[in-house]
């Protein structure tokens, strides 16, 4: 456990295995059948590993690379066999997602010299976007620190309700006008409010709609907007959350929101429970925006920061 000390503690380590177990299982096991009578690393093998990552969820685009790299390591070494192809990948794997932004932060920290810092949360609804924001509060208030949330999914009266609950829950305060009120207007006030309360951290829940890019697009920029009415350079940072057990599908919307506004940074939720956990590797690749958090349980503390390294061994670990 050594590799993880100082950033990823033994508890954390066991929830992300658990997390990923699904994933694990399901993956070895098409592995395994991929390289049945196989001993060395042959262009059958190599197909069948492609088939095994894109059915992994991992992705075309990331698949192809990957197994280039490995067609790269066979041809510099002709001794490799199949038996290895494991810990071959498994360093391959973690050189590509080295390679992106993938793991932006160490821990739930902002920077020093944004305060208060402004997170814009996205993403569509039933991907655990309110969840995420509850989660992210309990963290962040561990941490000593004073945390607003802004409720402007106004679309959706559940949305306005369930982060009056996570307020509740968490010992936060929430800014909210209620269903059908201006989103913007909404925005405005938590923002305005956070600077007046000196909180450290302001979260601002938005609709989770992919009616039109258009409308996502109008409506995102006028939340914008309006915020930079009190603080210029907000938002610091705008947060996508997708739901990873939805698996290529999480892939599409992350094209679509990535294309109506400034993605800085990701969330994948629901990864327990799911086999599909390869769309992380898959997301990280492709956008090269950084997955900052996972959610690998229901636990508050189950929204982990993304530890590339950690994420990994867990998806590789044999047991």
């Amino acid at each position: 456990m050594s590799m993880f000390s100082n950033m990823f503690s033994a508890d954390k380590k066991e929830s992300l295995d658990k997390g990923l177990e699904k994933t694990n299982v399901s993956f070895f096991g098409k592995l395994g059948k991929a390289l049945v009578g196989k001993s060395s690393v042959d262009d059958e093998v190599l197909d069948n590993l492609e088939e095994v990552l894109i059915s992994s969820d991992v992705g075309v685009n990331t698949t192809l690379a990957i197994i280039k790299r490995i067609q790269q390591r066979v041809a510099r070494d002709k001794y490799l066999g199949a038996s290895e192809l494991n810990l071959i990948l498994k360093e391959e794997i973690a050189a590509l997602l080295s390679e992106s932004n993938a793991g932006g932060a160490a821990d739930f920290e902002i920077p020093a010299d944004k305060n208060p810092y402004v997170i814009l949360v996205v993403g569509v609804n039933g991907v655990g976007k309110t969840t995420t924001i509850g989660k992210l509060a309990a963290q962040y208030k561990k941490l000593g620190k004073s945390v607003l949330l802004g409720a402007a999914d106004t679309f959706r009266a559940a949305a306005v309700e369930q982060l009056i609950l996570w307020g509740e829950r968490v010992g936060v305060p929430v800014v909210a006008k209620g269903m059908h009120t201006d989103p913007s207007a909404v925005a405005f006030e938590a923002v305005r409010e956070g600077l007046d309360q000196k909180a450290d951290v302001i979260i601002i829940d938005t609709a989770g709609r992919l009616h039109t890019k258009i409308n996502l697009m109008a409506e995102l920029t006028k939340i914008k907007r309006v915020m930079q009415k009190v603080i210029p350079d907000a938002p610091h940072e705008v947060l996508l959350v997708l739901d990873g057990s939805t698996g290529q599908n999480a892939v599409i919307q992350a094209r679509e929101f990535t294309k109506a506004t400034d993605v800085t940074a990701l969330a994948i939720t629901k990864l327990d429970g799911t086999a599909k956990g390869g769309v992380v590797i898959g997301i990280s690749d492709e956008f090269k925006i950084p997955v900052k958090y996972i959610g690998v349980g229901e636990k508050i503390d189950d929204l982990q920061v993304f530890n590339k390294t950690a994420f990994v061994d867990s998806f590789f670990r044999q047991s």
